[in-house]
């Protein structure tokens, strides 16, 4: 009976520890959760999502104009003063039936959509262009960048070329002066040995 006691009691502990790893495990999990978070809106993204929101919303509303007001007068005069948003194609004009009810027109709006194919082809090319200086723009950036560390690598090895010459035009002279020395002592001691050879005959 302690046995089976004692026993329970270590389960019990078992148990309490297993929950315990599990609840810091859990908390751990949710600090780094929340240090992302904080991470996320202290670097400034949601600040940048907002403010491409704001612009998507605002050139959308440039676009939308640029089309209603400006395109689409120009393609109804063309047109005989038919606007682009009325064509369409009826499937079934609308009528009443015998009992006097109104039936609605079925037609296929394919100027609303034409339309929105306008409002998207002028979007997506005002985006290429946007793009394309972008990327034209760091382009030169980088060649200019490039051309700088080019220019200083070249301005680094032109230096290390003038010490190593100016160092070798200092060795050559040093062995130089070396040899000029010792050949003057050599001549000194051939010309001693000749004057101690002529004492010593006389």
């Amino acid at each position: 009976m302690r046995y089976n006691k004692k026993r329970q009691i270590q389960e019990v502990r078992s148990m309490r520890n297993k929950m315990e790893k599990g609840l810091k495990k859990m908390k751990q999990k949710g600090d780094g959760f929340f240090a992302d978070f904080k991470k996320f809106i202290t670097k400034g993204n949601v600040l940048d999502l907002a403010v491409a929101v704001v612009m998507a919303t605002a050139f959308n509303a440039i676009v939308t104009g640029l089309v209603k007001y400006i395109i689409t007068p120009l393609i109804t005069y063309a047109t005989s003063g038919v606007s682009i948003d009325e064509w369409e194609w009826v499937i079934r004009e609308a009528s009443t039936d015998a009992a006097g009810a109104e039936i609605p027109k079925i037609s296929v709006q394919y100027g609303l959509f034409l339309q929105a194919i306008l409002d998207f082809l002028i979007i997506a090319f005002c985006i290429f262009l946007a793009l394309r200086i972008i990327r034209n723009t760091e382009r030169r950036l980088n060649a200019k960048k490039i051309a700088e560390a080019e220019a200083e690598a070249a301005k680094k090895k032109a230096e290390e070329d003038a010490k190593a010459a100016e160092a070798k035009a200092a060795e050559e002279a040093k062995a130089a002066i070396e040899a000029e020395f010792y050949a003057n002592v050599r001549e000194q001691s051939a010309l001693l040995r000749e004057i101690r050879d002529a004492m010593g005959r006389k």
